[in-house]
């Protein structure tokens, strides 16, 4: 079979870019992922965007970018699954890869939320939930978790600082994170302290929105450069669920996590216990405890306690700061430079398989990467 390898890799510092646009923040990363893959020709683009016909009114990225980054005449599309669409993007270039018309692929996540300021930005991630029956009627994503956690907390008589160990996880290890927007850790007493955003969500239960990129360069095992560092996609699966919250059977139960992570398991031939750390999509707290349970991490009504595996290893959404659709392509980055031992003082001790998952919405979409190490 078909061996997908990623052979190279870039990021931008996660951040308020004011001074860069939409194209510059994807060129640098691009450029930098052309690089350190030992100079390979991208044969297709993936671009993997949320909200930029929105938030930077600019549509038709695939083009734009390739043309900005010297790439015109390949093929090139955007992808597009709220939270989830870096993720996507990556399965779409590793499905191109698989299917043999396409031998080396880009993919880029992208997104710039200092485009638009004020209120209006949040009615714009609101159109990642359901139109007519959600945010038609005023909720938003963080009012969504907000109903998620209130729900959780009362199910298990939890207390009010029990997701508390999510951010301060996320802020550890994000200070050893160069392109982390928070590298500073912080302490215990700042979570109860926190402001309230749509309660009981607090300022600490959510991941901040901000500009960034990440690339990589997907390549047919057979046309890896000799020597190249590289890192194989052992497996891919992606899984929806109901957009509607009020339309599952389960509300604290992301059937979409469950089942995408045991259909990638079974393609790597793996197991979960052999997974040697974990890249959750902690939009929210709550994102993260819900599913460390779907996943199997955790039992039900537990995940708020945490779990034994390495977690947010750079710092994750909450501390690496959340660029809309680019975040699922800057998860494969970090979890590729554990698997090349390149984590610096993230670095998980003896890293072989890794996964990795974005969500669209209170998983809505979930996509499912499990990567190993290349000897």
């Amino acid at each position: 079979m078909t061996q997908v390898i990623i052979a190279g890799i870039g990021q931008t510092p996660v951040g308020e870019h004011w001074e860069l646009s939409l194209r510059q923040l994807a060129g640098q990363a691009i450029r930098a992922a052309l690089a350190d893959s030992g100079g390979l020709k991208p044969q297709a683009l993936f671009v993997g965007n949320m909200l930029a016909p929105n938030l930077s009114r600019q549509a038709h990225l695939g083009a734009l970018i390739a043309e900005y980054a010297g790439l015109t005449g390949i093929e090139a599309v955007t992808v597009e699954a709220a939270g989830a669409s870096g993720g996507a993007a990556l399965r779409q270039a590793y499905l191109a890869i698989l299917s043999g018309f396409v031998e080396v692929a880009l993919v880029v996540g992208v997104e710039k939320f200092t485009d638009t300021i004020g209120a209006e930005v949040d009615g714009m991630v609101a159109s990642a939930t359901d139109g007519d029956y959600e945010a038609e009627q005023g909720l938003t994503p963080t009012a969504q978790a907000a109903l998620l956690m209130r729900r959780y907390q009362h199910e298990h008589q939890l207390p009010p600082d029990a997701l508390e160990k999510f951010p301060l996880l996320a802020h550890a290890n994000g200070a050893g994170n160069p392109h982390a927007m928070f590298r500073k850790a912080i302490k215990p007493e700042a979570y109860l302290k926190a402001e309230m955003i749509s309660e009981p969500v607090n300022l600490l239960d959510v991941a901040p929105q901000a500009d960034g990129a990440a690339a990589l360069l997907l390549v047919r095992a057979d046309r890896l450069p000799a020597g190249q560092k590289a890192v194989r996609i052992a497996a891919s699966d992606l899984c929806i669920d109901t957009v509607a919250l009020h339309d599952r059977h389960e509300v604290l139960h992301f059937q979409a996590v469950q089942n995408s992570v045991q259909r990638a398991l079974a393609k790597a031939g793996q197991k979960l216990e052999d997974m040697d750390f974990f890249e959750y999509h902690d939009a929210y707290s709550i994102y993260a405890a819900l599913s460390l349970e779907a996943a199997g991490f955790a039992g039900r009504g537990q995940g708020w306690r945490g779990c034994s595996l390495p977690c947010a290893t750079l710092g994750g959404l909450k501390a690496r700061g959340y660029p809309g659709g680019a975040s699922g392509v800057y998860q494969a980055a970090e979890a590729a430079l554990q698997l090349r031992g390149e984590a610096g003082a993230c670095q998980v001790a003896g890293a072989r398989l890794g996964m990795i998952q974005a969500l669209g919405g209170p998983a809505s979409t979930a996509v499912t990467h499990i990567l190993e190490k290349v000897a």
